[in-house]
Order: structure tokens, then C-alpha cells, then sequence
């Protein structure tokens, strides 16, 4: 095994680094002025001890934490088990969230089991709709199949900041910067989900998702003062 792949996978080096993320995130988010706005449904149905399923981009994936009131409620996020979704997960774990780590090899019938098996003890689920690998801002069809599984409402959700940083990353990764200022907003997706959609119900409805998060990601960039970057990969 190579030096760098020891260093890669040694817990000591992955604390220290979940660590410093964790800090940072803490640091811009109480340096910087916030408006957190639409969140009221998704508060007061947590509040009721009822699971709601949240989405975002994986773009905006950093500050989930702070879109997520845990204080009312627990929350579950689904992570990649590779090494850099444990990282991403372990992360938002010192930020508050649970997560599931999903391997490349496990059954989906297990991994939905064990997101209704979370939603019944009134656990929230929080997804990114692309993650953890893209395509960017393409959504996938889980959020719908979640949906229809636990009958939980769906809240699209986004963050953005006049100032950020972008990562070099499939989908240009951001995070916060310290000293700016920023809003955090949230959207309930209304659609209603068959028990049993036909394949272009399916289609539909994830597209329906995909133009709901566009839209307050897209909404919340112009609040914060920012020109709406979609990133689209081709399809």
C-alpha cells in the first residue's frame, strides 16, 4: 500500500481533517449575517415529531446543518461509503446530522428498508439529489422512490452566500467564506406520488423535483446577490 493511500485511510489523519472542516463550517456560518427564510412547514412538521425527506444539490451540501434545525428534530443524511463520502458524512455527524453510508454493492431493497425503518422511529432524511457523483444538478429518482415508500413530504432546500469558494470538484463544491453574508431558504415540493407510477410518471416527477430545486438554488444565489449559476452536465 502506497504512503499516500495509508495516510488517506488512517482514522487519526480523517479526524483531523472531519475536524477542521467542521470548524471552519462553524466559523463562516457565526462571522457571517444570515436570512433563513420558507422554513416554517418544514420546522413545524419536524416539530410534530413528523419526518420529512430534504433535498438539496450536492453543491450545497456543506451547510446543510444549518438548514436543518436539529434541535426540533433528528435527521439522517445518505452518504457514499467510499472515502470521500465518509468524510463528507462524518462531518455533517460533528455538525449534528446522522448518516447511512450506502456501498457501491448494497442492495437498494436493504438501504429503503433502512430508510423506513429510520422515518418510522421519526427520523428526517436528508438527500442529495445528484450525489454523491453527479451528473450535476441532474437529479436521480430516489428522492421520488423515498417519497412513495414513507409518505413523508418532500422540502427542497438551498444556501448561498455573496462570497464563497468553490472546490475543484465534479460539481464545484461550495463553502462558505467567513465575514459575508448569506441566506438559507426552503421550498415544499407539492407533487403527489403514486403508489405505483408508470415509468413516465416516474420521469415526470423526477424532473418536476429537479426544476423545484433549481428553482429556490437558483432563487436563493439571486437573494444572496449572486448571478444563478446552473452547472448542468450534459446528458
Amino acid at each position: 500500500m502506497s504512503l499516500r493511500k495509508r495516510i488517506a485511510d488512517s482514522p487519526r489523519f480523517n479526524r483531523t481533517i472531519e475536524a477542521m472542516f467542521a470548524s471552519y463550517v462553524r466559523f463562516a456560518h457565526r462571522t457571517s449575517r444570515w436570512q433563513r427564510s420558507g422554513f416554517e412547514d418544514m420546522d413545524a412538521c419536524v416539530a410534530r415529531g413528523e419526518p420529512v425527506i430534504f433535498v438539496l444539490w450536492h453543491q450545497r451540501l456543506i451547510m446543510a446543518p444549518y438548514l436543518f434545525d436539529t434541535s426540533l428534530g433528528r435527521i439522517c443524511a445518505l452518504t457514499s461509503a467510499a472515502r470521500a463520502g465518509r468524510l463528507a458524512g462524518q462531518i455533517l455527524v460533528r455538525l449534528g446530522f446522522e448518516t447511512i453510508p450506502m456501498a457501491s454493492y448494497q442492495r437498494h431493497v436493504a438501504l429503503s428498508r433502512e430508510v423506513v425503518r429510520r422515518t418510522k422511529e421519526g427520523c428526517s432524511i436528508g438527500i442529495a439529489a445528484d450525489g454523491p457523483r453527479g451528473p450535476a444538478r441532474i437529479s436521480s429518482t430516489v428522492p421520488i422512490v423515498w417519497a412513495r415508500m414513507t409518505g413523508c413530504r418532500v422540502f427542497t432546500v438551498a444556501f448561498a452566500e455573496k462570497k464563497v469558494m468553490k472546490l475543484p470538484t465534479w460539481d464545484k463544491q461550495m463553502l462558505p467564506l467567513p465575514f459575508s453574508s448569506g441566506v438559507l431558504m426552503c421550498q415544499e415540493w407539492t407533487e403527489t406520488v403514486p403508489k405505483r407510477p408508470t415509468d413516465e410518471e416516474a420521469e415526470a416527477l423526477r424532473q418536476s423535483l429537479e426544476a423545484c430545486l433549481d428553482e429556490i438554488t437558483d432563487k436563493a444565489d439571486r437573494a444572496a446577490g449572486r448571478k444563478p449559476e446552473p452547472i448542468k452536465s450534459p446528458s
